[in-house]
């Protein structure tokens, strides 16, 4: 049996937990609260579970700082990607209560980034980018409740997506992108056309201890990929060339620079961070792409450039899979597109079938017809 009663102005609560008493500051001076918070705690101690602490004070900015320090503990490589997602959430939901987080909160926040612009888009973010933005959020009251500070789960319903993107290179196109691109660039851009590797999160975070010439074979290192697994590619012939010609052009800048460049992409230019690992060339590729008279192409219709390429020479399928990393058929699918010359392929295979005889029409029986 729990008791009530006051310390200066404000209720405590005594009850049992397991045999043992327990005291606990209601953190309210008005009774009936207080009554509400000690039969909380009674009820969760007869269903044997721990006490809640008190989820009416919980707030967003708490949820979130679990979830990123449950990122760094476990070493999710989704951190980076969580932080985008964070600052996306933390304009709207910072400083607000969790209890206060349900559908049609929720829906008023899809509206504000529906509607938000952003710099060099006269509309605002796509639906596929705010259910990635839902996901962290979901994610962070999950984490919440199972750490028993949110009592219960909001539903949140995501929005509708557009069809996945189908774009691709032809070999001609791809070519004319890559002419136009500094040469460090060309052999990125080849790695990930060629074996469907992610360009900033596997291709340009290779290192020289990544490439062994003399068994001809370029490694991703466990935990470096997006599924956490590694993979081991054999070099063709051009990729060879290529990545020969950038290991010579890292190794002129550290003799330059005098010191040790690990990475097989830095920054070989003078600047700021010249010698330092690159992150990202998407004003080059757009540029280059502009100029090639190809405007929004994407760096990652290289993977699924790559993906097609494979099947159509003929390479199994789980052989494939395992060179992408595509853990799952489904996905693995998507990015095996079908161009309209593949249609116009099965379309003449299927005519010239007809005139050979292959597809020879099947005899109808003959009815009879009663009344």
């Amino acid at each position: 049996m729990g008791m009530l009663y006051k310390r200066g102005e404000v209720y405590w609560i005594k009850y049992y937990s397991a045999g043992k008493p327990i005291r606990e500051s209601t953190r309210t001076t008005k009774q009936k609260e207080a009554e509400r918070f000690l039969k909380d705690r009674e009820g969760r101690s007869a269903a044997g579970l721990q006490p809640l602490p008190r989820v009416d004070r919980i707030t967003y900015d708490e949820l979130a700082d679990d979830l990123r320090r449950h990122y760094e503990v476990s070493g999710a490589r989704g951190l980076k990607e969580a932080d985008t997602r964070f600052n996306a959430l933390k304009p709207f939901f910072s400083g607000r209560k969790v209890v206060s987080i349900k559908g049609e909160l929720v829906e008023q926040y899809v509206k504000y980034r529906l509607e938000m612009k952003r710099e060099g888009r006269p509309a605002g973010v796509t639906p596929a980018t705010v259910n990635r933005e839902l996901a962290t959020l979901i994610r962070m009251l999950g984490l919440g409740y199972e750490r028993e500070k949110v009592a219960r789960m909001p539903k949140i319903h995501k929005l509708q997506e557009a069809p996945p993107r189908s774009g691709f290179f032809e070999r001609d196109d791809f070519e004319a992108v890559r002419r136009q691109l500094p040469s460090d660039i060309q052999c990125a851009v080849t790695i990930a056309h060629d074996f469907g590797w992610r360009m900033q999160s596997e291709v340009l975070t290779l290192t020289l201890s990544q490439v062994d010439l003399k068994a001809n074979t370029l490694r991703l290192n466990p935990g470096g990929s997006k599924n956490g697994e590694g993979r081991v590619v054999c070099l063709s012939d051009e990729v060879r060339g290529l990545v020969e010609a950038q290991i010579e052009r890292v190794r002129a800048l550290s003799r330059k620079l005098g010191c040790v460049i690990p990475f097989l992409f830095p920054h070989l230019t003078i600047c700021r961070l010249q010698g330092q690992q690159i992150k990202d060339f998407r004003k080059i590729w757009t540029s280059a792409c502009k100029k090639a008279g190809l405007p929004g192409m994407l760096r990652h219709d290289l993977r699924r450039t790559a993906t097609r390429n494979m099947i159509r020479t003929g390479v199994p399928e789980v052989v494939a899979m395992k060179i992408t990393g595509h853990r799952t058929r489904s996905v693995f699918d998507r990015y095996n597109i079908i161009s309209h010359a593949d249609l116009q392929e099965a379309a003449r295979k299927m005519g010239g079938g007809h005139k050979t005889g292959t597809f020879a029409p099947a005899p109808l029986d003959s009815v009879t017809v009663t009344r």
